[in-house]
């Protein structure tokens, strides 16, 4: 890929102007391909992927043909198979001096009584907009007829009435920089105007639900097996919740209730039966209550349940619609695994090339370093380690129907490891689809290393949440900021993409205390759970907490909760954001009405497709409101999002003329500390 990267380079170099991708070798159900952002440096930006063919080719041809002044292509051959990579060069000399504001935006409109044609719409005058069936560019002579520079209308390629889906997606851009993408799903080369037509496996209309297996619900007490160790807190000792537990609440409807269509299970694998570990305020050591110190990589914990039980709920789930993720840990395994026991050597350095214990240092030795004494890191950048352990993560999708993983600490993971078993997903598993969503902390720049079609399809976005977390609770916190934050990570992941919008997740501390003030960012949040009771005393933490359940299911990715987040369960960070799962009557009054309000927003979420293919336009943002549409094929849906002391009414102007009752303007009051969202 290195080499690849420098020949385009060096065409760019060369002015070869706009590409016209060909058609890629997977139309059978294989992963599409996705252009991402890679870069962009004076008049050139490239969009790349992976495309896990190109590893084995032994010649390679690249040749540009220019078709007309409007659409250029590139084309990249080996053995008779066509891989696509899309580049763009319509940038001004001076990136420096170009104003996003005047990039282009597109939108989609339906042709009236045609299912196999629509309009896009452009904002902005696009010098440039290329349209792709699948990875095959559409042009003038197929497809494509220009009504005007601001409209053309888009027929679906007749190849599509023989695939069940496919997509036909659009890029644009002009002198200002490059603007928005569309995506459109077909059915047999139908356009998709309603979201029952979709199905679980269309990972863009999933809402995802976490939960940790053993504080959920406990479906039967013959596996409780608590250490109950004076050695080990009770809040760090298995509790008891097990897959039945799970099943028995899929089976309650709880999960339809919430509109949950994948099924996050933290590991499963077995852990060791004895304590590890040491803290000493207060004085303890830890069950692996978490699943996270796999002891059998390819064996159900006794605790949890048994394979007969997996097996059910996975059928259950399916049988019910639903996607079933299975957590999934790479990096590390127990030192006292049999599989470390007969290979020592399996693991990195113990100490750092200077001599120091090679611990926790997340971000020097990313690849090396250990989480603990307890949890060596595995030496993944061995070929011979890798192959192995790869083959026991497919362990899990070979003998159970999982749909996809949640991949732990994917930054500590070496790329060649993700490639490898994304590629051995789809040989071994052709006809099955699967979503892959991994942990990063770090930069847009790092995380979006690891989305692509041949690694993983998305990580949660980390840093969305914690602006928003910042412009709620810091007096110098502003919705431009969290504005400008979804308006960067658009440009690198794609204003379609599959990333996660969390509301929190097992590690940091609960959203609604923060929002509250019962818990300070400016203390050790760990030490406050082991020390306070947490609490919510201030009910404004659930108006906030119900303010980013309104952002995650109304922008661009995939709403994902940590159960309890529905409702406002309070904490501290880990250990005591982990605590028993609550239903019903057992929440309090302010708890319920937080549930309400997640139902009413995964229900709007899931009935709404401009919420799931939608584009997504700023319509407003300043220090306490942030207004945006998402619009799809004619209709649109505003939302509004007020989190100051005050009431709000807000004058809004809808892009590319589209209208709400005759006028293109939208005039919207908001309550303080609320949001509001207009279809």
């Amino acid at each position: 890929m290195r080499k690849l990267s420098f020949l385009l380079i060096l065409l760019v170099a060369a002015g070869c102007g706009h590409v016209k991708v060909a058609p890629a070798p997977q139309f059978d159900g294989g992963p599409l391909a996705s252009p991402c952002l890679l870069e962009q440096a004076s008049n050139t930006v490239i969009l790349r992927d992976y495309f896990p063919t190109l590893p084995t080719m032994d010649t390679m041809q690249i040749s540009v043909t220019s078709s007309d002044p409007w659409l250029r292509y590139l084309e990249i051959t080996s053995q008779g198979q066509k891989a696509a990579l899309v580049l763009k060069n319509h940038l001004p000399e001076k990136m420096a001096g170009a104003d996003p504001a005047k990039a282009p935006f597109i939108t989609t409109a339906p042709v009236p009584g045609k299912d196999d044609k629509f309009y896009i719409l452009i904002e902005n005058q696009a010098d440039d907009v290329q349209v792709l069936w699948q990875n095959t560019i559409l042009d003038k002579k197929h497809g494509i007829r220009v009504i005007d520079r601001n409209k053309l209308e888009i027929t679906v390629p007749r190849n599509a009435r023989e695939l069940e889906r496919s997509y036909i997606r659009a890029f644009c851009a002009n002198a200002a920089g490059l603007g928005n993408d569309i995506l459109v799903p077909l059915a047999y080369g139908r356009i998709i105007r309603d979201t029952g037509e979709l199905k679980r496996d269309d990972y863009h209309a999933q809402v995802l639900y976490s939960l940790m297996v053993d504080r959920f619900v406990d479906g039967r007490t013959d596996n409780d097996m608590p250490l109950n160790s004076p050695k080990v807190h009770h809040k760090v000792d298995y509790w008891g919740g097990d897959i039945l537990g799970v099943t028995r609440t899929l089976e309650s409807g709880y999960f339809d209730s919430l509109g949950v269509t994948t099924i996050w299970l933290s590991p499963i694998t077995q852990n060791p039966f004895n304590a590890w570990g040491q803290i000493h305020d207060p004085e303890t050591q830890f069950s692996g209550y978490h699943g996270y110190w796999p002891f059998y990589a390819t064996a159900v914990d006794v605790r949890y349940g048994t394979e007969a039980e997996l097996r059910d709920l996975l059928d259950k789930a399916h049988k019910d619609n639903k996607n079933v993720i299975l957590d999934y840990v790479s990096n590390h395994m127990h030192i006292q695994s049999p599989t470390l026991t007969a290979h020592p050597d399996w693991t990195t350095p113990s100490d750092t090339p200077d001599g120091r214990p090679n611990r926790q240092l997340y971000d020097e030795f990313r690849l090396t370093t250990w989480f603990d004494d307890h949890i060596p890191t595995l030496d993944l950048e061995r070929a011979d380690i890798c192959a192995q352990l790869t083959d026991s993560a497919l362990f899990w999708v070979q003998h159970f129907d999982f749909d996809g993983f949640r991949h732990d600490a994917t930054k500590h993971v070496p790329e060649q490891y993700w490639r490898l078993l994304t590629r051995k997903l789809y040989d071994s598993l052709p006809d099955r689809h699967f979503y892959q969503i991994g942990e990063t902390y770090g930069s847009t720049a790092l995380i979006n290393s690891y989305v692509k079609p041949g690694m993983q399809d998305a990580q949660f976005d980390f840093n969305v949440y914690d602006t928003y977390i910042w412009a709620t609770t810091r007096p110098d916190g502003s919705f431009e900021g969290l504005s400008g934050r979804i308006a960067e990570d658009l440009a690198v992941y794609g204003w379609h993409h599959l990333m996660g919008n969390i509301t929190g997740n097992h590690d940091r501390s609960r959203y609604v205390c923060l929002a509250s003030g019962d818990v300070s960012q400016d203390e050790d949040q760990k030490l406050a759970g082991w020390h306070r009771d947490i609490r919510v005393t201030n009910p404004v933490g659930y108006k906030y907490l119900e303010m980013l359940h309104a952002l995650n299911f109304t922008i661009p990715g995939v709403p994902c909760i940590y159960y309890g987040d529905e409702f406002g369960q309070p904490g501290a960070n880990d250990p005591d954001n982990r605590r028993w799962m609550q239903f019903g009557d057992e929440l309090t009054p302010a708890e319920q009405d937080v549930l309400a309000c997640t139902k009413r927003l995964a229900a709007l979420h899931n009935e709404e497709m401009p919420l799931i293919f939608g584009d997504y336009k700023l319509l407003l943002a300043d220090r306490d409101v942030l207004a945006y549409s998402r619009s799809y094929m004619g209709e649109t849906v505003v939302t509004v999002l007020n989190k100051g002391a005050e009431a709000r009414t807000v004058d809004l102007t809808l892009p590319c003329g589209l209208t709400c009752d005759g006028k293109n303007t939208l005039s919207v009051e908001v309550a303080p500390v609320s949001f509001a969202i207009i279809k």
